[in-house]
């Protein structure tokens, strides 16, 4: 960990002044040994404020995405993913040993773990709000993978079958009206709400600080953007940060 200690050194030797600096290893790290263990208590001993970060996941969520990417594990071409995990665990141990925060990325997906690994970075992770993504998608093109929590709208009328309305978006007022002023969705709404008043408060005792609650209809473009819309404004009423996505919006058009 020579390279480490000497960018330390080289920093305040510039005379420049930083907020923070972050630096990041993996398995690819070859001198992951005790050598990094020395390295901290020389810079805590300097005066240094270290923080040390891990990201975890657990191995069902780590062979899932390796899977998707379609990429080997870094440790060893020759060996399964399963293995690879294993001797990575292996290796990181020392540094999960004496990491002062450790954070489980397993339901996290790029954009929460951006959030929450800023958060840390700024120093907000004690304050930071219980936080929902609500995602609009449609069914033809998949559903969420990250989602906790998913509701089917497809039971509402489909505006897609109005030609006046097939060219806008449930984000554009003559389908959101359409969508939002049917009986079925007010009867919809008025028994999700309660429950989301109920789920949200549990979640977040049981220790959660992200829940992706994901709504869909067909082509994700009217009937679950209209209604993750309407959701979406009710969550941030019961006090919780809400972030919008509509994964679908643009597809099809």
């Amino acid at each position: 960990m020579r390279l480490f200690r000497q960018f330390v050194e080289l920093i305040e030797k510039s005379g420049e002044s930083f907020r923070g600096i972050v630096l990041v290893t993996d398995i690819r790290g070859r001198e992951l040994s005790s050598g990094i263990i020395d390295s901290f208590r020389e810079l805590r001993s300097s005066g240094h404020d270290l923080q040390v970060l891990f990201l975890d996941a657990s191995d069902e969520v780590l062979i899932r995405r390796f899977s998707e990417t379609r990429r080997r594990h870094p440790v060893d071409e020759q060996c399964s993913v399963s293995e690879g995990i294993r001797i990575e665990r292996e290796r990181l141990d020392i540094l999960r040993q004496n990491a002062t925060l450790i954070v489980d990325t397993s339901e996290f997906n790029v954009h929460q773990l951006k959030e929450q690994v800023i958060r840390i970075v700024r120093g907000e992770q004690g304050s930071s709000r219980f936080t929902v993504e609500v995602v609009s998608f449609g069914f033809r093109y998949g559903v969420p993978l990250e989602a906790n929590l998913l509701f089917d709208v497809r039971f509402l009328p489909n505006p897609h079958f109005i030609p006046e309305l097939r060219p806008h978006s449930g984000l554009e007022p003559p389908v959101r009206d359409f969508v939002l002023g049917r009986q079925e969705t007010a009867l919809f709404l008025d028994r999700l709400y309660p429950l989301l008043e109920m789920l949200l408060p549990a979640y977040q005792r049981e220790g959660k600080s992200y829940l992706t609650l994901a709504i869909g209809c067909t082509g994700g473009r009217h009937r679950s953007v209209a209604v993750s819309q309407a959701v979406a404004a009710r969550i941030e009423e019961l006090g919780a940060m809400v972030r919008v996505t509509h994964r679908d919006n643009e597809k099809g058009i």
